[in-house]
């Protein structure tokens, strides 16, 4: 049975509330508290890319499970304007709001599993799973 939640994203007050779930879920799946930092550092970093690049979205944050392993799937979804050019967004040090663009390369890094899907004027979901070792 896979347990689903999920956090619209409107406000940098709802950045704080998509950590504070995910770090829940990932206690309830049993990662301990280095994972658990992994995860809420993946879910703040793909929370603030809606908020910065699309205004409003979604974290939605998923207990799962194949065969003896268990997990977390965190999707992060919106219907911003898109990602023109996943391959530069995914070089270490690009970023387009002066932060330190380790964004998306870093989120990959932390998790286990990592895809985004982007279409220009339509929106981007990016999935990503942790396995509990």
């Amino acid at each position: 049975m896979n347990f689903r939640s999920s956090v619209e994203i409107y406000t940098e007050w709802d950045i704080v509330a998509a950590r504070q779930l995910g770090r829940n879920e990932a206690k309830k799946v049993g990662f301990g508290t280095v994972d658990q930092a992994r995860i809420t550092t993946a879910i703040s970093e793909l929370a603030r890319n809606i908020y910065l690049y699309a205004g409003k979205g979604k974290i939605e944050i998923e207990r799962v499970s194949e065969g003896k392993m268990s997990g977390i799937k965190i999707i992060a979804s919106d219907e911003g304007p898109g990602i023109q050019d996943i391959r530069k967004v995914m070089e270490d040090g690009f970023s387009t709001s002066g932060g330190l663009g380790a964004g998306m390369p870093g989120v990959k890094r932390l998790m286990d599993e990592f895809k985004v899907i982007s279409e220009a004027g339509i929106g981007t979901t990016i999935t990503t799973v942790k396995w509990l070792h």
